[in-house]
């Protein structure tokens, strides 16, 4: 057995600080399908969704700050501060992003949703199932490779995404005429896209807390 997992044998049950990974990765879910569901309905029904969008970001900042407030009164945490600290800020930070696309498409009144940004909350949806999966193995470190797996599979979508947006924008300034709806679009891609990144940087994360416990 190595220090590490001797170290965590020792540690009493962590019972503050996982509750909240998993609250903040199942609301996380839970905006990404919202705002999935929001692309694929009519324009008319998408107020109700871009609402959801709105309580669930809300939801999830209360969660981050609860986090840091946990790590100013806890002297013994299940893993480094730092990557605490980090986790649930890059979680936060894909809140904000999937959020920020739902409020541009509000604001800018997007009415034509494009197979690019179905595709991209798709994508999104997709990393932050598997942002939960890993988090759900991170409980007890005894299943460090579904947490690989699983960072693995989400730096493989951001690569994806990656590539949605950029054939999206070329063809936004090949076939779009229209100056704002190339402005709405390019900010509603760029946003996506992001999101996709902060995933991405949840998973540098989780791998960084995979490498210090194998």
């Amino acid at each position: 057995m190595s220090i590490n997992n001797i170290f965590q044998f020792l540690v009493p049950k962590d019972k503050k600080f996982f509750p909240l990974f998993e609250q903040a990765s199942q609301n996380l879910t839970l905006l990404a399908e919202t705002l999935h569901e929001a692309v694929n309905a009519p324009k008319a029904e998408r107020e109700n969704y871009f609402k959801k969008i709105e309580e669930l970001e809300a939801v999830i900042e209360e969660i981050t700050h609860k986090t840091h407030l946990e790590l100013s009164r806890n002297f013994i945490t299940p893993f480094d501060r730092e990557d605490i600290h980090a986790l649930v800020k890059a979680m936060d930070d894909v809140a904000d992003y999937l959020h920020g696309s739902a409020s541009r498409m509000r604001l800018y009144q997007v009415e034509k949703i494009t197979k690019s940004i179905r595709k991209l909350t798709e994508i999104n949806l997709e990393a932050c199932q598997q942002i939960g999966v890993a988090i759900s193995a991170l409980k007890d470190m005894k299943n460090l490779k579904v947490i690989a797996d699983a960072c693995k599979k989400i730096n493989k979508l951001e690569s994806k995404a990656d590539n949605v947006f950029d054939k999206a924008v070329s063809d936004i300034f090949e076939n779009e005429t229209d100056a704002k709806n190339i402005i709405k679009y390019k900010e509603v891609l760029s946003a996506l896209e992001s999101a996709s990144d902060k995933c991405k940087s949840v998973a540098n994360v989780l791998e960084s807390v995979v490498v210090k416990h194998s």
